[in-house]
């Protein structure tokens, strides 16, 4: 499957909603503390997207039969990714809340994830998003053109498994553009010198999911939410970025907004 290459004006949109996803993605993390509900953050969140003139490319978004019914994913602990907002799911001191938020402006997407730890986290799980965030730039450092996408999977694998975690093998990164999932896939394991080679003007979402016991998932019967099948903590953290000839460019970096959000 060929894989899209933005044109000047391609990657100028792109660039505008990866600045917006960036920046709910920046104005929900403070937000996290325990006593607060996922449905609180999935609120502001939604607000926010409203607010920069952008919509959520989650509502809705259709799998097989099944419609995402929130604006955002929230996942905590054990949940993978695709965790559904409630009033019901009160965060705790010591939790781990995976926040993504993937928004469509102007015709283009951007996707970006952080993990927040709530409250005090134990030294295990502080270092499993410690891992996890190091595998995203260093996947991200990969994205070089004339690589690769093997080389991408591989040195997130390798730093991960150094470590003692396990990379998730269920669900992948990918390109992303007019659509939220583009070519290439883009695995969190795999060997150097496989795979697509990088041109210029690719945008991939790389987005390393890493468990801190076993690789393997499982989907609750809501149909989204994926969880670690052992029960242990996962992180998740993602960027959008864009293949030049000079690097890899993050794009989802937030932009200065004047109002703030009220908790």
């Amino acid at each position: 499957m060929t894989i899209p290459l933005k044109n000047k004006e391609g990657i100028a949109r792109m660039r505008e909603a990866c600045a917006i996803a960036a920046t709910v993605l920046d104005q929900l993390k403070p937000l996290v503390r325990p006593g607060i509900t996922t449905q609180d953050l999935e609120e502001a969140g939604r607000d926010w997207i409203a607010r920069l003139g952008a919509r959520s490319a989650c509502y809705g978004y259709q799998h097989g039969s099944r419609r995402y019914p929130a604006h955002t994913c929230i996942s905590v602990n054990d949940e993978v990714v695709h965790g559904i907002p409630s009033f019901r799911r009160v965060l705790r001191d010591g939790d781990i809340v995976s926040l993504d938020i993937v928004v469509e402006h102007d015709g283009y997407i951007g996707d970006n994830a952080f993990t927040v730890p709530v409250g005090s986290i134990s030294s295990e799980v502080g270092k499993l998003l410690r891992v996890t965030r190091e595998a995203l730039d260093l996947g991200i450092k990969q994205a070089q053109v004339g690589n690769r996408i093997g080389d991408i999977s591989a040195a997130v694998q390798a730093h991960v498994e150094a470590n003692g975690f396990s990379v998730v093998r269920d669900m992948v990164g990918h390109g992303v553009g007019v659509s939220m999932h583009e070519p290439p896939e883009i695995p969190n394991f795999g060997r150097k010198g496989t795979g697509d080679k990088i041109k210029p003007g690719m945008t991939l979402a790389i987005e390393p999911m890493v468990n801190l016991g076993g690789y393997k998932t499982k989907t609750l019967s809501d149909g989204w939410t994926v969880v670690a099948a052992d029960g242990s903590p996962s992180a998740h953290f993602e960027h959008t970025v864009l293949t030049t000839d000079h690097g890899p460019e993050i794009l989802t970096i937030p932009r200065p907004v004047a109002a703030q959000v009220s908790s």
